[in-house]
């Protein structure tokens, strides 16, 4: 599986995650965590078909409200409800630099 899903990236330009079940979640978040450590500089995104993806991205946005995830990490999921403006969301994506540690004092 590992071998499968590092071909796909190396041979992929940007992620894209349509409606799937756990295998398509798992290596969803995978690569977007590869984009986080800095493995790679492609952008990620999901197709939000009928909202499909709401719920995932609402628990998206409270890790960051609870501080499991900075909103720049947050910022690595692109979501849009049509194809061609994900692709141009996709296109548009700069990966940003993004300190890995959370500063323990700073609330």
């Amino acid at each position: 599986m590992h071998e499968r899903k590092a071909l796909m990236a190396d041979l992929s330009d940007a992620f894209v995650a349509l409606p799937g079940g756990f295998g398509t979640l798992e290596e969803f978040c995978e690569v977007v965590t590869w984009t986080q450590l800095g493995l790679h500089a492609k952008p990620c995104g999901v197709l939000n078909v009928l909202g499909f993806y709401t719920p995932l991205l609402a628990m998206f946005d409270h890790a960051v409200e609870e501080r499991f995830l900075k909103p720049q990490n947050r910022g690595l999921v692109l979501a849009r409800d049509s194809v061609v403006e994900l692709l141009q969301a996709l296109g548009e994506w700069r990966p940003p630099h993004v300190e890995k540690w959370l500063d323990r004092e700073t609330r």
